[in-house]
């Protein structure tokens, strides 16, 4: 295993110095998934949902939630990222939702921690507003699915 960077010669915890890493074109897609009962669903995707439009709300929280990476966990590096996008995807024969948040930025480091932000706060937000029809849902698989740029190149998950 490589050597845990956010760690100093101490053990101690810091922010790691990037400023000297070459700027190149970074993109990152993650994806999270929300279960729900076949009911809950048939309500969203029939807009019949009293709060509105479910998943339009779930996707302006998960690309505020990539803005807004850095807030969130300890270490992260505040990033000018180009663009994010959240794509939501109803799979009625599942009863699941799933999720797939990408950012991008020319940058010095990733935006793997931002994508995967996007798509657990978009399965939060799904599962925010719909808790008093179906407090049973279940949010779970989110994942890396791939990382673009960088001195580590391309990595692309096993799905």
């Amino acid at each position: 295993m490589n050597n845990l960077t956010h760690l100093n010669e101490n053990g101690e915890a810091h922010m790691v110095d990037v400023g000297g890493k070459d700027i190149t074109h970074r993109t990152a897609t993650a994806s999270s998934t929300i279960t729900m009962q076949p009911e809950t669903l048939a309500m969203i995707t029939e807009g019949k949902h009293k709060k509105g439009d479910v998943f339009a709300v779930a996707r302006i929280a998960g690309i505020q939630a990539a803005k807004k990476c850095s807030d969130l966990i300890p270490l992260c590096h505040p990033l000018m990222l180009t663009k994010i996008a959240v794509e939501i995807q109803p799979q009625p024969k599942k009863n699941t939702v799933v999720i797939r948040a990408t950012c991008q930025l020319d940058g010095k480091t990733g935006v793997e921690m931002e994508a995967l932000t996007a798509a657990s706060i978009a399965a939060l937000t799904i599962y925010d507003m719909c808790k008093a029809v179906d407090k049973g849902m279940i949010i779970g698989d989110t994942k890396l699915l791939e990382k673009i740029g960088g001195k580590s190149g391309t990595w692309i998950a096993n799905v």
